[in-house]
């Protein structure tokens, strides 16, 4: 194969990442011509509402999977946070690239902490996993919607919007934007969205010659941990629509995964820890989710 075209949203931090993951094909493929297909998607065009209230992160792929299915591009770069527990039939992750950092961003131009802000400060963020432990942290806190790109946030935050916003570490050191970074909110105080800080690449499963180019690029440690939190998110039947939190690390011949489900409306959480050898990941995962349901997840999951 002598081209490959990547699909891609329009937002700077989406083509950042797939400029990444076209460096990385050149490198490991010499002689191999790579372009980018900047594509809209819904999630990135309806803004005045949250992702739970229009249907979801699957929004941010449909557009990118219909054109792979139309043979216009032959693969696709995904934030694997984004990526629904289940992918449509016909596709498949052949690569996952080595996680950057995981961990969430405090940003503010008047406060050093969560802890530091006022009584009663706003706060922005649509995430109802990032409300939940905002809540659980600070019931006092007046937490508003935040939608749009990384620069987008950022200039509400400084225009006066919000007395503080909260990001991934990842998008903003990827952009160039680690400096804005207050204070960093990382496990087990804090935990991220299952997959956060991974980039992955999707593609059509009957293609073999594409699935060959990508699997150069798959982090196995990577792989190990997400898809144990993928799998804990899978068997609570996440997505944006549930506060649901997970974290997954590496330690000698084990993984160790934490999960925690909570209340978006009053900070109420759940938490649960399990380990495994890593061709246990997915019944970890799922032992976790058991857990979490024991100890009263259900309460704050739809039906």
């Amino acid at each position: 194969m002598e081209r490959l075209r990547i699909a891609t949203r329009k937002s700077p931090l989406a083509l950042w990442q797939s400029e990444h993951v076209a460096d990385a094909l050149r490198a490991r493929h010499p002689g191999l011509e790579v372009e980018l297909v900047p594509l809209s998607t819904r999630g990135d065009e309806i803004l005045d509402r949250s992702l739970a209230a229009i249907g979801g992160k699957g929004l941010f792929l449909k557009e990118l999977e219909i054109a792979m299915q139309a043979g216009e591009a032959d693969c696709a770069v995904h934030s694997l946070k984004d990526v629904p527990m289940t992918l449509e039939p016909g596709f498949a992750l052949p690569a996952i690239l080595a996680r950057a950092d995981h961990a969430d961003a405090f940003v503010s131009d008047t406060s050093a902490s969560i802890d530091a802000l006022p009584e009663g400060a706003r706060v922005g963020t649509s995430s109802l996993r990032r409300q939940a432990q905002l809540r659980a942290l600070r019931p006092d806190l007046d937490i508003r919607d935040l939608r749009g790109n990384v620069n987008t946030r950022l200039a509400k935050l400084d225009a006066g919007d919000y007395d503080a916003i909260v990001l991934a570490c990842a998008g903003l050191q990827r952009l160039g934007l680690a400096s804005r970074i207050r204070a960093r909110l990382d496990a087990p105080d804090w935990l991220p969205a299952p997959a956060q800080g991974a980039i992955a690449v999707e593609c059509r499963d009957d293609a073999p010659a594409i699935h060959a180019l990508l699997a150069a690029l798959d982090d196995a440690p990577t792989r190990r941990c997400v898809e144990a939190e993928r799998a804990m998110n899978r068997a609570l039947h996440g997505s944006c629509h549930v506060p649901v939190a997970a974290y997954a690390r590496l330690d000698g011949d084990r993984i160790w995964l934490e999960g925690l489900v909570g209340s978006a409306q009053d900070g109420r959480t759940v938490r649960a820890s399990g380990d495994a050898a890593p061709g246990e990941r997915e019944a970890l995962g799922g032992m976790v989710a058991a857990r979490l349901l024991e100890l009263g997840a259900g309460a704050f999951l739809p039906g």
